[in-house]
């Protein structure tokens, strides 16, 4: 097969066809890249996951004088030195527990204070209206109820608090990002293989005396399809890049530059760019394979070879 015909006549096809390539790149490029930033944000809540689990505490909150009256599992008062010492010895005890931090009522205080001291409210809290608590660090987050069941409804204990449920709002909202993204992503795939398929019916069509000729000329099967099937590659190949130069483009905009959000959102550990370069390959890939199947597949149907 000779390389410079097959080159030229995808050129002719892609002059032919230019503004359904145009949509075909588009398409592609838009599907690819949120298919990308799909595995991306994957990645990024398993890495967030990995790193805030490992940090996040069981708070054991004790009653205080002023949950006397407002609280029912309070209402023996608040809890007394030796509830505190006997809690204390008791999550010593327990295997599941890394390390145990005391918190005072003055503690508490100062860390509220330095945290939301410029809200309305700040004003109006006093020392004697926050709560003493342990703070418990598991050496598996994941075993939280062991905890929850030991200290729950115990004398002097008002509540027991898990942090990782904060985050599992936070992920749990990630995850529905994700899915959405996806959901747009199959949209856009499907938007592009149509394209494909109708641009190289297109295509065909417009060609169809050339490869008739061929026929009669003893030109095979695979000699007469390769021109339109390396157009899809072609095109497909192109919105890969774009797709590619797009996530590059939101990994430095949004956390390194631009948006700054590495710097604004310090609580957040993002990926690298490590994570991005390796997903850029898998996006080419089907960039340059997806409309090369999907032009197979239909010049079986649109042209008789």
């Amino acid at each position: 097969m000779r390389a410079q015909f097959v080159l030229s006549e995808i050129g002719v096809g892609l002059r032919r066809n230019l503004t359904m390539t145009f949509a075909v790149v588009v398409s592609v490029a838009l599907s690819l890249a949120l298919f990308g930033g799909a595995l991306l944000m994957r990645e990024q809540v398993s890495t967030m996951k990995d790193y805030w689990y490992d940090k996040v505490n069981v708070s054991i909150f004790l009653c205080s004088k002023s949950d006397a009256e407002s609280v029912p599992k309070c209402a023996k008062g608040a809890v007394t030195a030796q509830q505190k010492k006997e809690i204390e010895n008791d999550l010593d005890k327990m295997k599941v527990v890394d390390t145990v931090t005391y918190e005072s009522a003055d503690q508490a205080y100062k860390h509220y204070q330095e945290q939301f001291g410029d809200s309305p409210m700040a004003g109006n809290i006093t020392p004697d209206q926050m709560q003493e608590s342990f703070r418990v660090k598991l050496h598996d987050p994941k075993k939280y109820k062991v905890v929850a069941t030991a200290f729950a409804g115990r004398d002097g204990v008002h509540s027991v608090q898990d942090q990782r449920g904060i985050l599992d709002n936070l992920f749990g909202l990630m995850n529905g990002m994700n899915v959405a993204a996806l959901f747009v992503m199959a949209l856009m795939l499907v938007i592009a293989l149509m394209l494909i398929v109708n641009t190289v019916r297109v295509s065909a069509f417009s060609r169809r005396r050339e490869t008739g000729i061929m026929r009669l000329v003893g030109a095979s099967g695979f000699y007469i399809q390769m021109p339109f099937i390396m157009e899809a590659a072609f095109a497909g190949l192109i919105g890969g890049v774009l797709a590619c130069v797009m996530l590059l483009a939101g990994r430095y905009f949004l956390i390194d530059g631009g948006l700054a959000l590495e710097s604004k959102l310090n609580l957040i550990h993002f990926i690298g760019w490590d994570a991005v370069f390796t997903k850029l390959p898998l996006v080419l890939a089907i960039g340059l394979l997806m409309p090369a199947v999907a032009a197979l597949f239909a010049l079986r149907k649109y042209l008789k070879v």
